[in-house]
């Protein structure tokens, strides 16, 4: 059974949205738990979205137990876990499966496990993090569409990456977390979902110093024991619903944010023109009159996130000159131009870049999200376009953002789910 979501636009938003448990910082701190030999790690804040439905069946399959109290509580216990070959389905379904990989290699000194799926944007290898593993001690096949990593033991050692890649920073530290000594990562990604991962992670009794900087040092401990956690906001949901607002809302209030973690579009947003109130711990943003066009750049973190390029290219639409988008980070990441472009947004396309001219009106029409920040896109412009849009492959959307429909609906917009036979 697909669904679909019908979203009537032109109606204008108003209210207060509160924002989930960071997406990318749960898809690593789920199997982050499993390097627990001592009691369960309880977590607080989860985000009900399907890639933590994945995980949890992924769980299961390892023989760990998993309940939820309440809604956004899981309790994990590993204590009865088992190193199983991962070849589940849930495993094509997303890429943070790769996780796994270092979280069964630093308990188990062994894994074995399919290439992971997820979001297609373009090459995405994880050979950053298979050089990780080898360079504390362990050996990589690949055959017949498996990955077996194995070692006699992990020895700390140090790790340049040639790129800051994220899932790499946290895989190899999950791996290094049980080595023998000390591993030192140069080069470290410095997102907010690290840190989080590392605070989670030194509670259970690693010892992990520098994370959100770009050396982090791990020395091995023993083992690790259970701990509570509660999740970080999730940025990038976040700046989503402060694109709608500066797209869709008469007024809008994003509440539960860190502002400093979406920093660089609230300058891009103030640049365009956008009224943008900025508090503690929440936004207050007003849809933007006589938008201004700007350029954006994707950088990893401090920089403009390649996850928030693909909502931001709508709002861009709707700014009155020529916007100029260049994509660092996946290259390839533009499939929701071509959606947009249905809609009735005047956008070219040459590589890495996009060129936006507007303000062009957006039209209702069939689109299909395909990728998660592609439907985000969509639905940004399917608030703002005249007449219904029909956004297929909707399963992207929910992968990545809890309740994004019931949380639109209560601020105001017409959207309706709808199964397909």
């Amino acid at each position: 059974m697909t669904q679909v979501l019908k979203i009537e636009g032109q109606h204008p938003l108003k209210g207060t949205v509160r924002i989930s448990g960071s997406k990318n910082a749960t898809v690593a701190l789920i199997p982050a738990t499993i390097l627990s030999s001592q009691g369960p790690v309880s977590i607080i804040g989860v985000p009900h979205i399907s890639d933590v439905e994945s995980l949890n069946q992924l769980l299961s399959f390892l023989n760990v137990e998993v309940a939820t109290p309440t809604e956004g509580h899981l309790i994990i216990d590993p204590t009865n876990l088992k190193n199983m070959s991962l070849d589940h389905p849930a495993v094509n379904k997303l890429r943070a499966s790769y996780y796994f990989m270092g979280a069964l290699l630093g308990r188990f000194k062994e894994v074995k496990m399919k290439m992971p799926g997820g979001c297609y944007l373009g090459p995405r290898p994880i050979d950053l993090h298979l050089k990780g593993f080898e360079a504390l001690g362990a050996s990589v096949e690949y055959t017949q569409g498996y990955y077996h990593i194995k070692a006699e033991k992990l020895i700390g050692n140090k790790i340049f990456l040639d790129i800051s890649s994220v899932g790499a920073t946290i895989n190899i530290m999950l791996a290094a977390t049980l080595a023998q000594g000390r591993t030192t990562i140069e080069n470290a990604a410095k997102e907010p979902e690290i840190i989080d991962v590392a605070n989670m992670l030194n509670r259970m009794g690693a010892n992990i110093k520098g994370a959100g900087t770009n050396v982090i040092t791990i020395e091995g401990v023993d083992h690790l024991g259970g701990t509570f956690h509660e999740i970080i906001p999730d940025r990038i949901e976040a700046g989503t619903y402060m694109i709608i607002a500066a797209a869709a809302a008469e007024e809008m209030m994003i509440d539960n944010v860190i502002p400093q973690h979406v920093e660089s579009l609230i300058s891009k947003l103030k640049d365009m023109g956008v009224s943008v109130e900025v508090e503690k711990d929440h936004v207050i943003i007003k849809k933007g009159q006589n938008l201004k066009p700007v350029d954006v750049k994707t950088l990893p973190y401090p920089g403009f996130a390649t996850d928030l390029q693909q909502p931001l290219t709508t709002l861009l639409t709707q700014a009155h000159g020529e916007s100029i988008v260049n994509e660092t980070i996946y290259t390839e990441r533009f499939k929701h131009c071509l959606e947009l472009q249905r809609l009735g947004a005047n956008i070219t396309l040459s590589p890495a870049t996009s060129i936006i001219k507007g303000a062009t009106p957006l039209f209702g029409d069939h689109v299909t999200a395909t990728d998660l920040r592609c439907g985000a896109s969509l639905v940004v412009a399917g608030l703002i376009a005249q007449g219904t849009t029909t956004i297929h492959d909707v399963y992207h959307i929910d992968r990545g953002y809890d309740e994004l429909d019931q949380k639109l609906i209560a601020l105001g917009a017409k959207i309706t789910r709808v199964d397909l036979e």
